[in-house]
């Protein structure tokens, strides 16, 4: 009897899971802008991921015969100082640019949400020395605590990532800890601590999931945010080296010849701004779809 009701228990958990998706998505569709981003961000993804296929040339493949060579058919966007294909290093700039935004807002919803979970969770002295620390780094500027960072580990793909994840972290400290204590004192976290549950355990296993939801929308809309910041550190030298393609050093290598050749900068600019506004409208669509206030 015991087996048979915790797998019938079992079932209708998952079915209440399913059911709960399913209307997150349905409220998710309503909203036009919110797909329009979703769309826009499937598209990056898999140009991302088939740029090798997609790429008309290499990203470092140069022509010195055709440099500065305004948009035509061999050459979609045209070419740059030193005849490199504009389209072809776009297409392989999407992915360095969506890796270091996930992988630094990876970071930071990690080593931000774990501390701002343990300070949430056990309160007094330990919420005191965390949330001071992220109060210090909250009174620096993002750009100007990213730019320290780099500063000081030097021009690599890695540092880019370390640096911008490490300055988004108060964010999702400040969030996870404002979720963990609206739940901590309630009836299962309180049934948890009864059963002889570790305080990690009950952390991990029931306060983190339900802290979720606002994560995922703070994440979403930080990978916009993180990918401008890193094209920002890029775009005054300290993001990743030459010649790899990166949309932010993109712009600032064509700064130079903006009167006579805009191509060379309209259309990295182009790339940023659609991707960052495709995060942006998910992230605002996906807030709406999760907000408990529109299930009814």
């Amino acid at each position: 009897m015991a087996e048979t009701k915790a797998v019938a228990n079992g079932k209708k958990n998952k079915n209440k899971s399913n059911s709960q998706l399913m209307g997150v998505w349905m409220r998710l569709k309503k909203n036009r802008l919110a797909i329009i981003g979703l769309v826009i961000l499937v598209i990056l993804i898999l140009v991302a991921i088939f740029a090798n296929i997609i790429a008309p040339y290499g990203y470092d493949e140069q022509d010195l015969q055709n440099t500065f060579q305004t948009p035509s058919l061999k050459h979609l966007f045209g070419t740059d100082e030193f005849g490199r294909d504009i389209f072809s290093r776009i297409i392989y700039g999407s992915r360095i640019s969506l890796q270091v935004g996930v992988i630094a807002v990876g970071i930071a919803v990690v080593v931000g949400g774990f501390l701002g979970a343990v300070a949430g969770y056990f309160s007094g002295k330990v919420d005191n020395v965390i949330m001071r620390i992220m109060d210090i780094l909250l009174s620096i500027p993002q750009m100007l605590l990213a730019i320290s960072i780099v500063a000081a580990l030097g021009n690599s793909l890695i540092n880019l990532m370390i640096a911008v994840g490490v300055s988004s972290i108060p964010q999702y400290a400040r969030i996870v800890r404002a979720s963990v204590i609206s739940i901590k004192n309630q009836e299962f976290v309180e049934s948890a601590k009864a059963t002889g549950s570790s305080d990690l355990r009950i952390i991990f296993k029931h306060v983190i999931p339900n802290c979720l939801a606002p994560v995922i929308v703070q994440a979403t809309l930080g990978i916009g945010l993180a990918i401008l910041t890193a094209a920002g550190l890029s775009f005054i030298g300290l993001g990743i080296k030459p010649p790899t393609p990166e949309w932010g050093a993109m712009l600032s290598g064509g700064r130079m010849y903006i009167r006579n050749y805009p191509h060379l900068t309209l259309f990295p600019g182009i790339a940023i701004v659609i991707t960052i506004f495709a995060f942006n409208v998910l992230g605002d669509g996906l807030r709406d779809a999760l907000d408990p206030k529109l299930k009814q």
